[in-house]
């Protein structure tokens, strides 16, 4: 068993966390980070989104004011530290195996003036989750700033992982006719400066509106249990010193290419009916 299963398991019950995920779709631990790491990682962000705004198809629309970044992990300074947290891989291992595998790193940035999304989730259920009853995927977010009720909070549908697709636009956005049952179980979260969760992508889910005069960044790692197949729509890169500088266990966790210059990424992963939002 390696120190950072132990680390994992020391700070993850595994009960609690699958009762979470396959439950309510969402889990959370606050207080995972210290402050100054995450104005860092905001730093960090704020630089990349510059620049992606500046490339063609650098950011992708979410909605209006809404952009959404894959980047390089080398662009953020916090890329170990958030990988090797004992509570990130203790909770991947519960649900996704001890072969899970990182297959993106980006960030949201809601900014003032975002609209309502849509009811959605993030990818058409697999049949893994349809028929076999497991979830193969989890998306890991973490605020680099504290979020207030005006800032557009993340809202989820507690339970909606299961829901059969029935009716759902490209498998993704369900029919108005249910959005009654989604604000039934509905639950704004607005986590702190240092708090993280783990959800289920297909856990019903939008984005509110943003009525402050602050943006709203938000980290986004994708991890995949071996057999799943969302490497598909990302791009993940490192270049060769930094690949092998990281540890061995982080590196049998990476779907990637290893190249000798970072590419600009072609985002494949666009969701086309958040483009123009809801009013």
């Amino acid at each position: 068993m390696s120190t950072s299963t132990i680390a994992a398991q020391a700070q993850v019950d595994t009960a609690t966390v699958m009762g979470g995920l396959y439950g309510d779709g969402i889990i959370g631990m606050k207080g995972a980070f210290d402050r100054d790491w995450v104005r860092e990682l905001g730093e960090d962000i704020e630089v990349l989104f510059q620049d992606a705004l500046k490339r063609p198809g650098g950011a992708v629309g979410r909605g209006p004011k809404r952009y959404y970044v894959e980047i390089h992990p080398e662009g953020i300074r916090g890329f170990l530290d958030l990988v090797t947290h004992p509570w990130v891989t203790g909770v991947c291992e519960s649900v996704l195996g001890p072969g899970y595998k990182i297959v993106e790193i980006g960030f949201d940035v809601p900014q003032p003036g975002a609209m309502h999304q849509p009811w959605h989730r993030d990818f058409p259920s697999p049949d893994e989750t349809l028929i076999g009853r497991h979830l193969d995927s989890l998306a890991f977010n973490m605020t680099t700033v504290d979020v207030t009720e005006d800032m557009g909070p993340f809202e989820i549908a507690l339970g909606t992982q299961w829901d059969h697709p029935e009716g759902f636009e490209h498998g993704m956005f369900p029919p108005k006719s249910l959005y009654p049952r989604y604000e039934a179980r509905a639950q704004l979260k607005m986590p702190k400066m240092g708090d993280i969760s783990a959800r289920s992508a297909l856990t019903i889910h939008r984005g509110t509106p943003n009525r402050s005069r602050k943006s709203r960044p938000a980290l986004v790692l994708g991890v995949d249990a071996p057999a799943a197949r969302n490497a598909d729509r990302h791009d993940l890169q490192f270049t060769m010193p930094y690949y092998k500088a990281l540890p061995e266990e982080v590196r049998r966790h990476l779907t990637c290419r290893v190249v000798e210059e970072l590419e600009p990424i072609a985002q494949a992963h666009t969701i086309e009916g958040l483009v123009m939002g809801e009013a």
